[in-house]
């Protein structure tokens, strides 16, 4: 594999560590700013929403300019936001640094795919994308908790500092290693958004909205469960996320596999799977063995769900899946301010450090009901279709 993957890799692990890290440093960030709980879960929250914008706005809008350049340009913005971050003298300023890091977040791996997939021979090309997205799987797995263990050894701002410093090496890797990559086709963003004509690209971004806010809801306040709940050492979250992120592994592997055979049938059963987990884990919460099974299990059902919201959306936009992907990348994070800001509202309203996890499995049960309706209007349609065509042969997504 060229070794331009390997840079396309390092800034999804940055990026995805940007992300997700947060959440295991919110008490130090709380206290240190001295706000609450809620209000620091808005620095997941606004994030997300910034990656909202990214997602669809800068890639809508870099559509004609040279990849390689529009990458290295959304990996400044990248070490900018965290740069800023690090150094935030204020909880205002900490947020306008998170945003800023949030705007390369869709884009980068929106173009990062197409720039991988041209890098190598055609049969080559699923390959090339999965390890650019190892990054992402990896940052959870590993840079997570490891982050988390710095910030809580040296201060949350080091963590900061540390992403920065990685978004600077991945800048240097794409500008060194990643080749230009000529664009055959002018793409059309008139044809991209003739895809959201579809009913069931709608129903796909919905449902991964609740679907995947179900479990971050949850997730966004992990830590304050960990310790004020199950009744583990701050020092232990680290590792806990660990067992976490060994979930994500599974699940993200597990989930592709699945996803392969049945997309539909895949969503239902893992995340009326994920349901029950939810509501499980908030009932043993109290026991800190059953709490790191339940962790394993939430990290595997949740992002089990993975691979087959990205495959729907881009099944049902038929010769025009770019910006659909990328509004997909946009619902995830959409899935993520959601549960992150209902989780945070349960808490205000003293419910308890496991209400989160309750609001959490609510969300979900949302979804299935949500993926029964785009199943059944899917056979319907496929159906009509058919008997429309004389065949009666009826598909599968």
């Amino acid at each position: 594999m060229p070794a331009g993957l390997i840079a396309l890799a390092l800034g999804g692990f940055g990026i995805g560590l940007t992300e997700f890290v947060i959440t295991g440093l919110l008490p130090e960030v709380a206290a240190d700013y001295g706000v609450t709980e809620t209000t620091a879960g808005w620095l997941v929250t606004g994030y997300a929403l910034a990656v909202i914008i990214g997602a669809l706005g800068l890639t809508a809008a870099t559509t004609r300019l040279p990849r390689k350049q529009v990458l290295l340009g959304l990996l400044v913005l990248f070490v900018i936001g965290n740069t800023l971050s690090a150094a935030a003298p204020t909880y205002g300023v900490m947020m306008v640094g998170r945003v800023v890091a949030a705007l390369c977040h869709g884009a980068f791996f929106g173009i990062g795919s197409v720039v991988a997939s041209n890098m190598v021979a055609r049969e080559r090309r699923a390959s090339a994308v999965a390890l650019m997205f190892t990054g992402l799987t990896a940052s959870n797995v590993l840079g997570v908790p490891f982050g988390t263990f710095l910030g809580q050894a040296l201060g949350w701002r080091a963590t900061f500092w540390a992403i920065a410093g990685i978004g600077v090496v991945a800048l240097v890797g794409v500008l060194v290693l990643v080749p230009a990559v000529r664009q055959t086709e002018q793409p059309s963003l008139v044809r991209e958004l003739g895809a959201f004509r579809s009913g069931q690209v709608w129903l796909s971004l919905g449902i991964t909205v609740l679907g995947y806010g179900g479990m971050f809801g949850a997730f966004t306040y992990i830590a304050y469960t960990l310790t004020s709940v199950s009744g583990f050492a701050s020092s232990t979250v680290p590792w806990l996320l660990v067992v976490f992120g060994v979930g994500l592994f599974i699940g993200n592997f597990v989930g592709g596999k699945l996803a392969a055979r049945s997309i539909d049938g895949t969503l239902l059963v893992v995340l009326s799977a994920l349901t029950v987990v939810l509501a499980l884990f908030a009932l043993v919460a109290t026991s800190p063995a059953l709490t790191v099974v339940a962790l394993v299990l939430m990290g595997a059902f949740g992002f089990a769900t993975v691979p087959a919201l990205q495959t729907r959306v881009m099944h049902h936009a038929d010769h025009a899946p770019t910006l659909a992907s990328g509004a997909n990348i946009a619902a995830f994070n959409l899935g993520n301010a959601l549960g992150a800001w209902i989780g945070g509202l349960t808490i205000a309203a003293g419910l308890g450090y496991t209400s989160p996890i309750w609001a959490g499995a609510a969300i979900t049960v949302v979804s299935v009901a949500l993926t029964v309706v785009a199943t059944t209007a899917g056979r319907r349609h496929r159906r009509a279709t058919a008997a429309a065509s004389g065949t009666g042969s009826v598909a599968t997504a």
